[in-house]
C-alpha cells in the first residue's frame, strides 16, 4: 500500500540546520510531484515547499525562502527538505504529500497521498 514516512525531525536550537526526509513507497514515486507542508499548534497546515516530478521546478513559501531547500532522489524514492538558519516559528509538525500529475501545487487539496508527520522544535 502507498506509504509516505517522514524523519529527521528533533529538537535544535534558533540558528540551526535539520534534514528532514520522505521515503516513499506502493506508488511510482518518479512520476509524482512532492511538496512539504507543516502544522504549528493552533495553527492551519501550511504550505512550505514542493517540487515537481524531475525535481526541475520548485516553490517555496515566502517565510522559507533562501534557507530551506526541497530536493529529492528518484533513485531511492525519497525527498529531502534541508533547513537552514531555523527560526523559533519554523516550530511544528512537518508533513509530505505526493501529487499524481507530476506538477508542484501550493494547495494542499492537489495532493493525493500523505505521511503522518515529523515534528520539528526550534528553541530560542
Amino acid at each position: 500500500q502507498v506509504q509516505l514516512v517522514e524523519s529527521g525531525g528533533g529538537v535544535v536550537q534558533a540558528g540551526g540546520s535539520l534534514r528532514l526526509s520522505c521515503a516513499a513507497s506502493g506508488f511510482t514515486f518518479r512520476n509524482y510531484g512532492m511538496g512539504w507542508f507543516r502544522q504549528a499548534p493552533g495553527k492551519e497546515r501550511e504550505f512550505v515547499a514542493a517540487i515537481s516530478w524531475s525535481g526541475g521546478n520548485t516553490y517555496y513559501a515566502d517565510s522559507v525562502k533562501g534557507r530551506f531547500t526541497i530536493s529529492r532522489d528518484n533513485a531511492k524514492n525519497t525527498m529531502y527538505l534541508r533547513m537552514n538558519i531555523l527560526k523559533s516559528e519554523d516550530t511544528a509538525v512537518y508533513y509530505c504529500a505526493a501529487e499524481r500529475y507530476g506538477n508542484a501545487p501550493r494547495q494542499m487539496g492537489e495532493y493525493d497521498y500523505w505521511g503522518q508527520g515529523t515534528q520539528v522544535t526550534v528553541s530560542s
